[in-house]
């Protein structure tokens, strides 16, 4: 079970985008996630007139690894952790480690 998903919302905990948040839009891999608004970068493209895309420099959202992020609780307004708790009717849910809350989407 992935501990962060599509959708919550991250806060970075190291590099350039320090203390930024912001939402997961995809998995990219196992351990890496694509997050609107962080670790954009400036990318310089080839004109491609087979394709009509024209060239210049586009701001592009590359991927970040999932250890450089975490899970922002909106009750205390801070990072937290995630763990993994088991319903009576064995359904597994994602619960904030610090207040046991259940992460809802």
């Amino acid at each position: 079970m992935n501990k962060i998903r599509k959708g919550d919302q991250v806060i970075v905990l190291t590099g350039r985008d320090k203390g930024k948040r912001g939402t997961v839009t995809e998995r990219v891999s196992e351990d890496k996630l694509l997050i609107d608004g962080i670790n954009v970068v400036k990318k310089h493209v080839k004109p491609n007139p087979m394709k009509g895309a024209t060239g210049g420099i586009v701001e592009k959202s590359l991927p970040i690894h999932q250890s450089n992020i975490a899970i922002f609780n909106a009750t205390t307004a801070k990072a937290d952790r995630v763990g993994i708790k088991l319903l009576a009717d064995g359904k597994k849910v994602r619960v904030y480690k610090s207040s046991g809350d259940e992460i809802k989407l």
